[in-house]
Order: C-alpha cells, then structure tokens, then sequence
C-alpha cells in the first residue's frame, strides 16, 4: 500500500491522510491498521489529564518544547470537545499550541470526542499507533476535562500526569473521583496562585492513605506553565516514571494490560455492529420491543434471546 509505505518513509501528509482515513473508518482504514502494526511498540505514551481551567495545554505546549529541544520526536494528540454543530474538535488545543504546528519535530492532531465519555475520541489509540508507526519518539494524548470518566485515558498511556490547579473548589472531589488512581505524576499548576501549600498537602495525605502497596509513590511538582516555571523538573520526574516502568518489568504488564483490553473492546464493538445491523433493524426485533411495552414480555427475555441468537449465528 503506497500510503503506507509514505508513512513509514517519513512523510507528514501521508501521516496526516492515514489518520483521516482511520478517524473516518474509510474503507481500507483496517488494512492500514494491519500494515503499520508491526512497527508499533516503539514510542513512549504519555497522557495528560486533569479538570479543565487546569492549563494542561499550555503545560502540553511547555513540556513538548522541553523534549525537542531534547532531540526528540513529538506526536500530540489533542483531544478538544466535538462542536454541536459541525461534529467536528473545536480545536482549542490546536489554536493555544499554534507554535509548535511549524516545527518539523512535532505533529499535532486534534480529534473530537464525538461522545465519548472518557474524554477520548475512540480512534485516538489508532491515531497513536500511526504516529508511533511514523517514528515518533514520545506521544502525549491530552484530553478535554471531563471529571471522573478522565480515567479511561490510563487505558491509552504509559505514564500519565495530572494536572490540577489551586482555589478551583473541588480539588478533594477530583482526586476522590479516581484521578489519585491513575496518576503517576501529579503536576499543580498556577502555582503562584493561592491554596497551593494546601493542594499539595491534600494530594500528600490522600497518597498516604491510598491502600495500594505502590512501588512508585507519585512525586508532586509545582509549576506555572504560563512562566515556563518549574516544567524542566516535571520533565525529570515524568522521565523518571518511564526509567521506573522499564525497570521494574510495570511498562511490559501494563502494554500486555492494554493490548487485551483493546481487543476485547474491539470484539464487543464488532459483536455491537452485528447486532445494530442484522437484529435490531429486523421486523422481529420491533414486535419484542412491542411486546414489551404491552407487558406481555420483559427486556431480560429479549436480551437473552438477541445475545442467544448471535452466540449461535
């Protein structure tokens, strides 16, 4: 496959044309998928989460120049609010890391959520194998704030850096929510504002009465991205993270973890379009929904004679 084989030779707009074909689920996005997949494995993911007014962009954009100016090879995938309109990403990551759009190190692709409720678009782990398949050193997914469901991203990264902001009111509740769970670094950002000393000694004392037996206790890094304050140290730290996961076997069980998750989702997702197009567009479907609205059946009886018939399709 030509588009392919551009893509793996290093060129952007091939880059650019393969993730629009598996975004659109055009008709050879699978054959794509298939054909870059063994040269995937190789870059490192980072997700960066965390309430939104957090300044993760500016922070994403503060941290992106660190590594390039490192040598490496940076791929972003900015995961903006779909707008209501168009159904496409609003693209505010994409206006706030406009700098970084011209540097030849560094691509940039935002994607709506499209309804997702984990704050990710369902295609940015394919957008992150065709970056990674491309030769990107370091992936980072920074996702829309979303609250609670922002734990799905643990799903797609390696390491992953929350970020969270003194005097926003809900600090406790965020971490409580399940972000104290996936974080592995945790950065406070605007840190000269107000309520910082007490954020950090929160953060402190909910790691102190986590249950889990970690390894890896998460460090707490202050920073004012805005200033370019404190960002060369959190790099050290997400760094460190990285070294921790390569040496202690983490990075390995993780990656087998996600590889497992993907494909059970992938077989629920084609067993869901099975479903939509062979059964629940039948007339036989529409007359158990009937029945069941006339009390003369219940949905446990449809479900498990939908999830009968497949099972012996």
């Amino acid at each position: 496959m030509d588009l392919v084989k551009e893509l793996l030779n290093g060129s952007r707009l091939a880059l650019a044309r393969a993730i629009t074909a598996v975004e659109s689920e055009y008709d050879e996005a699978i054959d794509i998928m298939k054909a870059i997949y063994p040269k995937t494995g190789r870059a490192r993911i980072l997700g960066i989460t965390g309430a939104p007014g957090a300044g993760k962009s500016t922070l994403t954009d503060k941290l992106v120049k660190q590594y390039v100016k490192a040598g490496k090879k940076v791929g972003i995938v900015a995961v903006d609010p779909t707008s209501p309109f168009s159904g496409g990403a609003i693209l505010g990551d994409r206006i706030r890391m406009n700098d970084l759009a011209t540097n030849e190190n560094v691509f940039i692709r935002s994607m709506g959520t499209r309804g997702s409720l984990g704050g990710l678009s369902k295609k940015s782990s394919d957008v992150v194998k065709l970056m990674d398949a491309f030769g990107m050193d370091l992936i980072i997914i920074e996702t829309v704030g979303v609250g609670q469901s922002e734990v799905d991203i643990v799903k797609n990264a390696d390491s992953t850096l929350v970020v969270l902001v003194p005097g926003l009111g809900d600090d406790i509740q965020a971490i409580k929510a399940g972000i104290l769970e996936i974080g592995d670094v945790f950065a406070i950002n605007k840190a000269d504002r107000d309520g910082c000393d007490k954020l950090n000694v929160e953060i402190e004392m909910m790691l102190d009465l986590d249950s889990r037996k970690l390894a890896w206790r998460p460090p707490i890094k202050r920073t004012i991205a805005s200033q370019d304050v404190g960002v060369e140290e959190l790099v050290e730290s997400l760094d460190d993270h990285f070294e921790y996961l390569e040496d202690s076997g983490e990075l390995q069980k993780r990656r087998a973890e996600r590889t497992r998750d993907e494909i059970i989702a992938m077989i629920n997702e084609q067993i869901g379009r099975y479903i939509a197009d062979k059964i629940v567009s039948s007339d036989s479907f529409a007359e158990q929904v009937e029945a069941v609205n006339r009390r003369e059946s219940d949905p446990y009886s449809v479900v498990f004679n939908v999830t009968d018939k497949v099972l012996k399709a």
